[in-house]
This record gives C-alpha cells, sequence and structure tokens, in this order.
C-alpha cells in the first residue's frame, strides 16, 4: 500500500478530487489560475475614480511597452502620472522616482511592468506607501501575490493593459489598440 501523498484539488466546475501529488494532472491544475481579479464595471470604476498612476518599471526606451502606456496616459488622459525607474532621470520628459517612497502623492494606481516574481516586493511598496489599487500589466500574473495584496486591502488587477482597459471603456479602441477618430461600422480599407 502506497503512502503517497494526497493533494485535494478544486476543480473550475467547483467539485474537488483527491489526487496523487505527484501526478501530471495534479501539476496541471496546481498550475491553472483560481484567482479572479475585478469584473469589467468594478475595473472600469478604477480607472474612472483615479486621478494620479505611478509606473513602476516605467522605461525611457521608445520600444517598451512601459512607454507607450506612459505616452498614452500623458496625451489621452487628464491623470497625473509618474514614472518609477531608479535607473533613469526621466521619462517622456518628466521627472522618474527611485521608488514609490519618494513621489510627492501617494497614487490612485500603481501600474506595474515588472516581472511575475518582483510583484510581492511590489505589493510591499504599495502597503508601505498607503495607496490602494495594484494594475498589473498584460502578460504578467503572480496569483500568491494577488492573494495576499487583496488579503491586505488593495484592488488588485492582473494581466490586463491599463492603457487598452481604459481606451475601451472611454470609446477610444479600435482593432490596433489605436483611437481612430473615424467612427463608421465599415472596417478601414474598403
Amino acid at each position: 500500500m502506497s503512502t503517497e501523498e494526497v493533494q485535494t484539488t478544486q476543480l473550475s466546475n467547483g467539485l474537488t478530487c483527491d489526487l496523487p501529488a505527484s501526478s501530471p494532472l495534479a501539476k496541471l491544475l496546481k498550475s491553472q489560475r483560481t484567482w479572479v481579479g475585478p469584473d469589467a464595471r468594478k475595473r472600469a470604476a478604477i480607472l474612472r475614480g483615479a486621478k494620479s498612476i505611478a509606473i513602476v518599471g516605467a522605461s525611457p526606451n521608445p520600444s517598451r511597452s512601459s512607454y507607450f502606456v506612459g505616452t498614452y496616459l500623458l496625451q489621452s488622459t487628464d491623470y497625473t502620472v509618474y514614472f518609477v525607474n531608479p535607473n533613469a532621470d526621466t521619462i517622456l520628459g518628466q521627472k522618474a522616482y527611485p521608488d514609490l517612497a519618494s513621489l510627492p502623492e501617494v497614487p490612485d494606481i500603481v501600474d506595474v511592468f515588472r516581472k511575475a516574481s518582483d510583484i510581492p516586493a511590489v505589493i510591499d511598496d504599495v502597503l508601505a506607501i498607503g495607496a490602494k489599487a495594484v494594475w498589473v500589466q498584460l502578460g504578467i500574473w503572480n496569483e500568491e501575490a494577488a492573494v495576499y495584496g487583496e488579503s491586505q486591502g488593495l484592488t488588485i488587477v492582473m494581466d490586463r493593459c491599463l492603457k487598452v482597459e481604459h481606451a475601451r471603456f472611454n470609446g477610444g479602441l479600435n482593432l490596433m489598440g489605436f483611437d481612430t477618430g473615424v467612427i463608421s461600422s465599415r472596417r478601414a480599407g474598403r
């Protein structure tokens, strides 16, 4: 009789089952996402209620997504935008701050462009300054950090682009992600 460790796994349909912890299915199910962030209405409310956004991991490199998001926020919104990068003096002509604690105010949203393993440290920094919302960019996911942040009273959004969501909720998004200024039911090029 085997004494292999068994784990109870919750399936997406809400049912649970016991599986050997070393089984491929148990490993697959453990790797799947179970945390669910705010729905579209709540994400829109987060963006509507914000007046300032700090971009952690902002880059002065125009080919980086954080640069593109920063450009969009400065040109297309009324948000006060802060860039956080300890290795830059300025980004998009604005002062860059070495860390969240150096900002002149507590931002309403901290938009994060850092690798998944850095998210727990960013959440600790957010808690230390008293910000209330963390928005982790598209493609970045750390479920344990999300659960921890929520347990500390933070609103967490993960794996979603703040620029895309803002444009989507404000009518400035087409298939390419840019506001064309044209309102039509016909696709361009026809």
